[in-house]
C-alpha cells in the first residue's frame, strides 16, 4: 500500500466528547473504544490528528504531560480515547501515582474497552517507564497494538532495523507492531484500518 494513502478514518464525521477524570464513565451508546498511550511527548496527539484526517482534533503541545484526563473522540462506529502521557520527567511523584492509578483502574475495569494502541518511539530502547507500563498491559491481558511513532527521523535503511530492535524488546510478534510518521503518513493507513477491522470484531 502506498504510505501517502490517507487512513480509513479521515474524512469521516468526529465529535470530541469532553475530558473526563474517571477512567469508567460509561460511552453512550455502546461501541468499540482504542485508548491511546505512550510516554509524554511521543506524539499522540499528532497520529491521532493524522489519523481522523484532521490538523487539530487532538492539541498538539510542547509541554509534554499536559494531557491529564481522559480525551474522548466519537466516529460513527468507534472511540478513540487519548489517555494521560507517562515518564514525564518533571511530574512529581504524586502526579505520577495518579498517571498509574489511572492507568490501572482503566485496564482492570473497563469492561467497554476494546484494545490498547501503544505508542513507543521507535528510535529509543524501551525505558524504564515503558517498561512498567509494558507489565501493567501484560497484567491485563488486553489486546494491545505496539505503534512505533517517528519513522521519519530515522534514514529509511535503518527503520527496519529499529522495528526489528522494538519488537524483539517487547516480545511480541511483527504483526502486533506498526510502524507509523505522522509526518509523512508511513503506516497512518495501516493503523486506521486495523482499528476498523478491530471493532468490526468486537461488534
Amino acid at each position: 500500500m502506498n504510505p501517502q494513502a490517507p487512513s480509513p478514518l479521515a474524512g469521516l464525521p468526529i465529535e470530541f466528547l469532553g475530558s473526563f477524570p474517571d477512567p469508567s464513565h460509561r460511552l453512550i451508546p455502546a461501541a468499540a473504544e482504542f485508548a491511546f498511550i505512550g510516554r509524554s511527548n511521543v506524539g499522540k496527539s499528532s497520529l491521532l490528528n493524522a489519523l481522523v484526517g484532521r490538523r487539530s482534533v487532538a492539541r498538539v503541545s510542547g509541554t509534554p504531560g499536559k494531557t491529564q484526563l481522559l480525551n474522548v473522540y466519537r466516529l460513527p462506529r468507534l472511540y478513540l480515547i487519548d489517555l494521560p502521557g507517562y515518564g514525564f520527567a518533571k511530574a512529581g511523584q504524586t502526579a505520577r501515582r495518579e498517571y498509574r492509578e489511572l492507568l490501572q483502574t482503566l485496564l482492570r475495569s473497563r469492561d467497554s474497552l476494546t484494545g490498547v494502541v501503544w505508542l513507543l518511539d521507535v528510535r529509543h530502547p524501551l525505558s524504564v517507564d515503558d517498561q512498567e507500563f509494558q507489565t501493567l498491559l501484560s497484567e491485563s491481558g488486553r489486546a494491545v497494538l505496539a505503534v512505533l511513532t517517528k519513522a521519519d527521523k530515522l534514514p529509511h535503511g535503518r527503520q527496519a532495523a529499529a522495528l526489528a530492535a522494538r519488537s524483539r524488546e517487547l516480545g511480541i510478534g511483527r504483526e502486533q507492531v506498526q510502524l507509523v510518521s505522522a509526518t509523512t503518513g508511513l503506516g497512518i493507513a495501516e493503523l486506521g484500518e486495523s482499528l476498523l477491522a478491530a471493532a468490526t470484531e468486537a461488534a
